[in-house]
């Protein structure tokens, strides 16, 4: 059963994508942009998203840091006086491996900063815009996009994981205030994508995918109306099995199958 309006026709759909430099961000506008939607993409690399934009004519850049909540404001005000947006995903994020033997205050702030504090900047900025909008008659969709590393805590996520957690646990929070109002909320929960912040990773990877496949597996989900939208299903359906241990079976498994 679809927990939010599936997306059937994407032409004339303003999408606002945050953090849609490279990686799972850049592949999803531009899968968006083959559909016909209208994208704007923000990143702090300008020259990236003006890359992006000779390519995808049509397409729109900002560029902006999300961990500047002025900056997210200001950008977010330009973009809703040109018109409302119909979907705002906020895809930026940050990960370095790490583990308490080698705790890194400033890099685990600096995740909390990227991949949390951002998220609500653009909520803040957005949310106020949607609410009307949907009293308008023209309900929008928030999506954010988190990891199976929220799942639950693994090894070397010491910083990440906790970030994404709160994605997940924000993203649920808001569908329940939010569904009734006619506002489409999804999470997005991607297995190991090979991506310039996966490719520090001195591990194996299971079920590693390119940020093309991610970005299909994000449009069909929002397509289908999903909340929960995790791939490639044969590994993400592990971790959400993981999920359901008890802590005695939970952490002899990690550190079994891990070796950590």
């Amino acid at each position: 059963m679809a927990l939010n309006p599936r997306i059937t026709h994407w032409p004339g759909q303003r999408v606002w994508l945050v953090g849609a430099s490279s990686g799972i961000g850049r592949a999803t506008a531009a899968a968006l942009h083959a559909r016909g939607a209208q994208v704007v993409v923000s990143a702090r690399n300008a020259d990236a998203l003006q890359s992006f934009v000779a390519q995808h004519p049509g397409s729109q850049a900002l560029a902006l840091d999300s961990t500047d909540r002025q900056a997210v404001a200001a950008g977010a005000a330009t973009l809703l006086a040109q018109g409302p947006l119909d979907l705002v995903c906020y895809c930026a994020g940050h990960y370095h491996a790490m583990r308490a033997q080698t705790f890194d205050l400033d890099d685990a702030l600096r995740h909390q900063q990227i991949n949390t504090t951002g998220a609500l900047h653009v909520l803040g900025a957005v949310l106020p815009a949607f609410l009307d909008a949907a009293r308008q008659g023209r309900p929008g969709h928030l999506s954010l996009v988190g990891s199976v590393a929220g799942f639950r805590g693994l090894p070397q996520g010491l910083a990440y994981g906790p970030t994404k957690a709160a994605l997940i646990h924000l993203a649920e929070a808001l569908y329940l205030d939010l569904h009734h109002e006619g506002i489409a909320v999804s999470i997005v929960n991607p297995g190991f994508v090979a991506t310039p912040l996966t490719a520090q990773n001195d591990f194996s990877m299971p079920a590693l995918i390119s940020p093309e496949q991610a970005a299909s597996a994000i449009v069909q989900g929002w397509e289908r109306g999903d909340f929960d939208i995790h791939f490639p299903k044969r590994f993400t359906r592990v971790m959400k099995l993981l999920r359901l241990l008890p802590y005695r079976l939970y952490f002899p498994a990690v550190r079994r199958f891990t070796g950590l």
